[in-house]
């Protein structure tokens, strides 16, 4: 079993541990340039079978070989978010050498009660770091990867756009808790998502889809 880091912005984290996430997408870096005309000239579409479907079945059966940069199903990832640290201890050593002598505060879309002061008591902002800075002993959400395939993003089922963590709400779906627009279509509200996570829904990459299931939070 291999264990990978994985960054989520703070809407999404808040949905994984209100166990409304599971499933995320990230744009393949080299996108397939395989189109439906081109199986048909070499005789290889089934009318059955979308355009995803075919290449999703040819890469699960190793003709397409490039690896998901995640992982495999089995694997383990390790979730990386904006977080601060608060010294328990002025005396003690760096965060990578002794990090308990810190407490970890995880953003998740809030911040702290209290607010933050430096050491004469003066009110600062909040020493907010990003994702990717976190280190692993500071993480404290691991998944396991339950599936993996490869898909066009705009070829997302209802139930999948769900799975990425919407907020059903008596005025409709909406993509984070944070947001006010509502939708009655679960797609589109992934679309918001999408865009809001900085996507572009129109230009309809390939993407991993990664199925998982939370093991530690």
């Amino acid at each position: 079993m291999n264990e990978n880091p994985i960054a989520f912005i703070g809407e999404m984290v808040s949905a994984i541990l209100d166990g409304r996430k599971t499933q995320t997408r990230r744009i393949l870096k080299v996108q397939p340039t395989v189109t439906e005309s081109r199986l048909r000239e070499l005789g290889a579409w089934n009318p059955d079978l979308t355009l995803s479907q075919h290449v999703n079945q040819a890469w699960q059966a190793g003709f397409i070989c490039v690896k998901c940069p995640l992982g495999e199903v089995g694997d383990q990832l390790w979730v990386q978010e904006d977080f601060a640290l608060s010294v328990i201890d002025p005396d003690g050593g760096s965060p990578e050498d002794e990090p308990e002598n810190y407490d970890v505060i995880y953003r998740d879309g809030d911040v702290p009660l209290g607010g933050w002061t430096d050491g004469a008591g003066n009110a600062i902002p909040a020493p907010w770091q990003g994702a990717s800075n976190m280190p692993r002993w500071a993480s404290r959400i691991r998944l396991e990867i339950t599936d993996i395939r490869i898909e066009r993003l705009n070829d997302i089922s209802e139930a999948d756009a769900i799975a990425e963590g919407l907020e059903l709400t008596l005025r409709g779906w909406k993509s984070t808790k944070y947001q006010h627009v509502f939708y009655t279509p679960p797609i589109m509200a992934f679309q918001d998502l999408w865009g809001f996570t900085g996507g572009d829904w129109d230009a309809n990459p390939w993407v991993w889809v990664i199925s998982f299931k939370c093991v530690q939070s």
